[in-house]
């Protein structure tokens, strides 16, 4: 297994570079400092602390309720646990919608008490302006396009996204902005390989096919830790649930019949 202790810091040059090299961004989300430690420690090149929080980790339908202080909190132990990863953490609804000088002060927080490296907002040429204002303040910023969760409502659900005029004229809309990167979530996979050709800043696919520059998943779903919907684009690589219902089941047997906790775990 990769250490970070032997990494070199995955910086926002890298993100460029690996796009002319061809090698692939591995992205994945964290939400906690012991799990962003194990994913930095395995190799990971960027951990999204992402408003999926709402869903995945409160439980809750949407992102909607996710707040700007509580993105705060995941963020800092996120990009504390984080040694070599680049950390990226979302706005989530409202913290930036209202104008752009409320984008600046948002932004601006999150890496002034997190420690994080960039944010991410959702948008095409609706947010091109105010991303913009949040690069020229010196904040690195990550696009996202395609399925915006954030828009939910007025999308009407969780859709596939198949509009590649708008979504190529979004992309190119936020390269000229200045986002370093630009996250396309549940978009055809031809239509995300154009993107990708056609603009010089990395993409990262969700549900966009293997053309991409990189990929991110939400990790709850990757190892199979959440078990609620799962969407057509997400692999489990584990089946963690399972292995904590059994674990936790070992345990409660084992206090129950006295075996747990034995000599050795015991102090004299």
């Amino acid at each position: 297994m990769t250490t970070n202790l032997a990494r070199v810091p995955f910086a926002l040059a890298d993100f460029g570079r690996y796009k002319r090299e061809g090698t692939k961004i591995t992205v994945l989300t964290a939400y906690d400092y012991t799990t962003a430690g194990l994913l930095d420690a395995a190799g990971v090149d960027c951990l999204l602390v992402g408003d999926s929080l709402g869903t995945v980790v409160q439980g809750r339908e949407t992102t909607l309720r996710v707040t700007l202080g509580q993105m705060l909190y995941h963020a800092e132990m996120v990009s504390r646990a984080a040694k070599a990863a680049f950390v990226v953490a979302d706005l989530p609804f409202l913290s930036y919608q209202v104008s752009a000088a409320q984008a600046v002060r948002s932004a601006g927080r999150m890496l002034k008490q997190t420690d994080c490296r960039a944010i991410k907002l959702e948008g095409g040429q609706t947010v091109a302006a105010t991303v913009r204002k949040v690069v020229q303040a010196g904040i690195p910023v990550m696009g996202h396009i395609g399925l915006t969760p954030q828009s939910v409502r007025r999308i009407g659900g969780y859709k596939v996204q198949r509009d590649e005029e708008q979504l190529l004229a979004d992309a190119h809309a936020l390269v000229e902005a200045g986002v370093f990167a630009i996250v396309l979530e549940c978009v055809p996979s031809g239509i995300a390989a154009k993107i990708t050709a056609a603009i010089e800043v990395p993409t990262i696919g969700i549900g966009a096919g293997p053309d991409c520059d990189g990929q991110v998943l939400v990790t709850p779903d990757m190892l199979g830790l959440f078990e609620g919907f799962q969407p057509k684009f997400v692999r489990r690589y584990a089946n963690l649930a399972e292995t904590i219902r059994e674990s936790t089941a070992a345990y409660l047997a084992d206090v129950r019949t006295s075996k747990f906790p034995d000599a050795g775990e015991s102090f004299r």
